[in-house]
């Protein structure tokens, strides 16, 4: 394999592997949903902990939404900053 074709596999692969590092934003995405469907039918049983049920629920989305970022801060770096063919 020559020079040029090692790059353009090199390249391929990189942002193949930016694209699996997104695959956390699922888990993601799930996690929100679940956080804000609990949060939701808690409310609904119980009214007056409204409150309370609503910070934790805040809380949660908070934690849940950092694994996105925290993925799409890895596929940024493979794409931008990770070198091919130096």
């Amino acid at each position: 394999m020559d020079e040029q074709s090692a790059i353009i596999l090199a390249t391929g692969l990189k942002y193949l592997g930016a694209g699996l590092a997104m695959t956390g934003a699922i888990g993601a995405g799930a996690g929100v949903g679940i956080v804000v469907g609990g949060a939701v039918q808690g409310i609904a049983r119980n009214p007056d902990a409204s409150g309370e049920i609503q910070s934790n629920m805040i809380l949660g989305v908070a934690l849940a939404e950092a694994v996105a970022i925290y993925a799409l801060v890895v596929a940024l770096i493979l794409i931008f900053v990770a070198p091919v063919g130096a």
